[in-house]
């Protein structure tokens, strides 16, 4: 799992795994089984019926948005609110318990194909965290344009 899964799941709190499709039982992804339903008369003698399986369920509407700023915004005031996650992902990072040293960075820029300035510059920190937000908000979050631009 890469750095950006983990910083979207710790703010959108979204399980990655693969749901079951629609029109699949919950075992191993198999068809939903046929049921077959005796005669109306006599079951003995009375061929089976075949009876179509139950319709699958309707797609679940799409979730709402998450609301990042809500969200991280609340995060800080719980640790104290001495953050400043809006400018920097250093403080974004540690806000969210993650791995904040340069390496953790050059992967998350790596990750999110940013190259700009020199690794650990106030350039990329900032390019950095612009990525970060566009992509959350790619991924259903709901960010304000001033974090993404």
């Amino acid at each position: 799992m890469g750095l950006f899964s983990k910083i979207r799941d710790r703010i959108l709190g979204r399980n990655t795994e693969t749901a079951t499709s629609p029109g699949t039982s919950s075992q191993g992804g198999k068809p939903a089984p046929v049921i077959f339903d005796g005669g109306q008369d006599d079951p003995k003698v009375a061929p089976p019926a075949l009876k179509p399986a139950p319709p699958a369920p309707a797609p679940a509407p799409a979730p709402e948005p998450v609301d990042v700023e809500a969200v991280l915004a609340a995060m800080a005031r719980e640790k104290g609110g001495e953050s400043d996650w809006r400018r920097s992902i250093v403080d974004l990072l540690k806000l969210l318990d993650l791995d904040s040293s340069l390496d953790a960075r050059k992967e998350l820029a790596a990750e999110l194909d940013v190259n700009a300035g020199a690794h650990g510059s106030a350039e990329q920190n900032i390019a950095l965290h612009k990525a970060v937000m566009r992509k959350l908000a790619e991924n259903g979050g709901k960010v304000p344009d001033d974090l993404k631009d």
